[in-house]
């Protein structure tokens, strides 16, 4: 069986060096962590969590040994993207209930309480960086999420399995190729 930290190395590749956590315990309060060994609900500080960071580092769950944000995988995000300087948590997601094939394994980044990060540029640079494969790419504020990559073109048609303008049929059909597992059972992708 794949887990999830291999499928993470997989899409967004290893975690890079020299790009260290620090002072960063975003991920300690923003997300929800529902894991056989440790459980934390979201938008709230772990139990764990001191002035100092894990006040548990060394003895800490798997899922916090294993789990690593966007950031700190991704070659093209700026050094400013790091979550605590850039207001931005990037982070890979599987949903277990899907309503489509974007929901299914996807980038979410979320925009923090109080970030600037729309208005100075980050978010855009961000996106960028983020949106250039066959990974779904989403934009959260913590009360919505838009579906950023593909755009809706593509992604209508990924959905309908109609034919698709010839323009955008071959991202089209690459992105039926790539998501066809979670095609549902009663409509089968087309091509």
């Amino acid at each position: 069986m794949i887990r999830d930290a291999d499928v993470e190395t997989m899409l967004l590749g290893p975690v890079l060096p020299g790009r260290e956590c620090g002072a960063c315990t975003i991920c300690c309060t923003v997300l929800r962590v529902d894991s056989p060994d440790f459980r934390k609900p979201e938008d709230t500080p772990c139990r764990h969590l001191g002035t100092q960071g894990c006040t548990i580092h060394a003895i800490r769950p798997d899922i916090c040994r294993t789990w690593f944000c966007a950031w700190r995988r991704v070659a093209g995000m700026a050094e400013e993207a790091r979550p605590d300087r850039s207001g931005l948590l990037v982070s890979l997601n599987f949903e277990r209930a899907p309503r489509n094939c974007f929901e299914a394994v996807s980038l979410t980044v979320r925009l923090l309480p109080g970030s600037d990060a729309i208005s100075n540029g980050i978010a855009a640079a961000v996106l960028d960086a983020l949106c250039d494969g066959l990974v779904p790419v989403w934009f959260s504020d913590g009360e919505e999420k838009m579906l950023m990559h593909p755009d809706r073109e593509v992604a209508e048609a990924v959905l309908s399995g109609a034919p698709p303008p010839a323009a955008i049929a071959p991202e089209v059909q690459a992105w039926r190729d790539h998501y066809r597992l979670f095609a549902p059972a009663d409509r089968p992708t087309a091509g």
